[in-house]
């Protein structure tokens, strides 16, 4: 079974560069990747925020949040 990955980002270009890079990077026969950009898909923020993100880009793998970078403060989304 595959392990969900969910990248949020904001569409500034170090949320743009860390998907290129990171999102992308990962193993799809262990991950199951969906992107979710906050700004598109404003209803998924507090989802986010349930997940512990304060700030994106972030990654949540399976329970384990992993914040990348600094693009946005998810405070500043909402």
């Amino acid at each position: 079974m595959k392990v969900k990955a969910t990248f949020y980002h904001a569409g500034c270009p170090v949320c743009v560069q860390a998907e290129r890079e990171l999102a992308t990077a990962l193993d799809s026969s262990r991950y199951q990747v969906e992107v979710v950009h906050l700004g598109q898909a404003r209803e998924r923020i507090q989802e986010a925020a349930k997940a512990g993100v304060q700030s994106v880009p972030a990654l949540v793998l399976g329970s384990t949040l992993f914040h990348v970078n600094f693009g946005a403060k998810l405070s500043d989304l909402m």
